[in-house]
C-alpha cells in the first residue's frame, strides 16, 4: 500500500486528512494531486508504458528470462515496438525483469596422444561471413540424476546454426561422428570443402572421426592445445546453453535432459536473437543470405 493509499483509508474512517498527511510524511496537496489523478485514470503515455511493461514481462517468460536489455530491445523492436536501450533498461530495473546469469563450468579436454600435425585453419576468423565456410564441433556435459549426459555439438561459423548435436552417455568417438552426420543431413549433403574445427580432443583426432571427415570432402581444422579462445564459438554455445538453461534446472534423469535440451536448441536455431548476426536467429540470418535460386530455363 503506497503512502497515499494509507491517507485514503484513514480519511475514509474518519481521521483529520491533515493528521493523516503529517502521519505518511505526506503533504495535502500531494495527497488531493494524487486522488485527482485516481479519478481522472491513467493517462495514454502511462498505459502505453503499462502494455509495453506487460509485453517485456511476456518475452521475459516466453525466454526463460534468459534475455537482457540488449536482445530485449531488439525482440521488442521485432515486435514493433519504437523503443532504445535506456528506456528498456530502466523499465527493466524498475519492474524487476532480469536476465539471470549464471557461470558455466570449465569443460577439461582430454588431448589426444600422438596427434596428428593439423593445421588451424580457422585462425580465429569466426565470421566469414556466409554459411558452411566453417563448422565447429565441441562436446560438453550436462549432470542429471542418473549421471553425466554428454553432447556433441556441430555449430556453422557464419550463422552460428546448431547444424548437428548428439547425446549419450558417454563421450567416445562415435558420439562426434553421430553430430557430424546430422549437420551434413541438414546440408543435404553438401559438405565438400567445408572446414571442419575443433580442438585437439582424442575424439576429434581418432582415427574413425578423421575418416568421416574425410569422406564428406571437409578439410579438417584444429586449435592450438590448451587454448580454448581458438574455438571460442563453440564454447560461448555451450557457455549460453548453461547459464540459460543447464544451471538453472536439476534433471532427474537423462531423457528429461534430453527433453529439454531439444527445445531449447530449437528455441536457440529459430528464435534466440544474436548479437553477433545484428540480432537476428540463425534461421532468420540463413534465410537473407541464401543465395538466390538460378531462374529456370525458358
Amino acid at each position: 500500500m503506497t503512502r497515499y493509499r494509507w491517507v485514503a483509508a484513514r480519511k475514509a474512517e474518519g481521521f483529520p486528512t491533515t493528521t493523516a498527511c503529517e502521519t505518511a510524511g505526506v503533504s495535502r496537496q500531494a495527497f488531493y494531486d494524487w486522488r485527482q489523478r485516481e479519478t481522472v485514470g491513467p493517462t495514454e503515455a502511462e498505459e502505453a508504458e503499462a502494455a509495453l511493461v506487460q509485453e517485456m514481462r511476456e518475452i521475459a517468460d516466453e525466454f526463460d528470462e534468459s534475455y537482457g536489455s540488449p536482445r530485449m530491445t531488439a525482440e521488442l523492436r521485432d515486435r514493433g515496438w519504437r523503443v532504445n536501450h535506456k528506456r528498456v533498461e530502466r523499465l527493466m530495473r524498475a519492474h524487476g525483469i532480469v536476465g539471470i546469469y549464471k557461470p558455466a563450468k570449465v569443460r577439461t579436454t582430454i588431448p589426444a596422444e600422438d596427434a596428428p600435425p593439423l593445421p588451424d585453419l580457422v585462425k580465429r576468423n569466426f565470421a566469414p561471413g556466409v554459411p558452411d565456410v566453417a563448422w565447429v564441433g565441441d562436446i560438453s556435459y550436462i549432470p542429471t540424476g542418473q549421471g553425466w549426459l554428454y553432447l556433441a555439438t556441430v555449430i556453422d561459423l557464419g550463422s552460428r546454426r546448431l547444424l548437428g548435436y548428439a547425446m549419450a552417455e558417454h563421450m567416445r568417438t562415435e558420439l562426434v561422428c553421430d553430430a557430424l552426420a546430422m549437420a551434413a543431413g541438414v546440408r543435404g549433403g553438401r559438405t565438400a570443402g567445408i572446414i571442419f574445427h575443433s580442438d585437439r580432443g582424442a575424439q576429434y583426432l581418432a582415427g574413425d572421426y578423421r575418416a568421416a571427415v574425410a569422406e564428406r570432402g571437409m578439410i579438417q581444422s584444429v586449435g592450438r592445445t590448451g587454448v580454448c579462445w581458438d574455438n571460442s564459438v563453440a564454447e560461448s554455445f555451450f557457455s549460453s546453453l548453461k547459464r540459460e538453461l543447464i544451471h538453472r534446472y536439476r534433471f532427474e534423469d537423462r531423457a528429461g535432459a534430453r527433453r529439454a535440451i531439444f527445445a531449447w536448441i530449437n528455441r536457440y536455431n529459430t528464435r534466440r536473437l544474436h548479437s553477433s548476426l545484428g540480432y537476428r536467429s540463425p534461421t532468420t540470418w540463413e534465410n537473407l543470405h541464401r543465395p538466390p535460386k538460378a531462374p529456370k530455363a525458358a
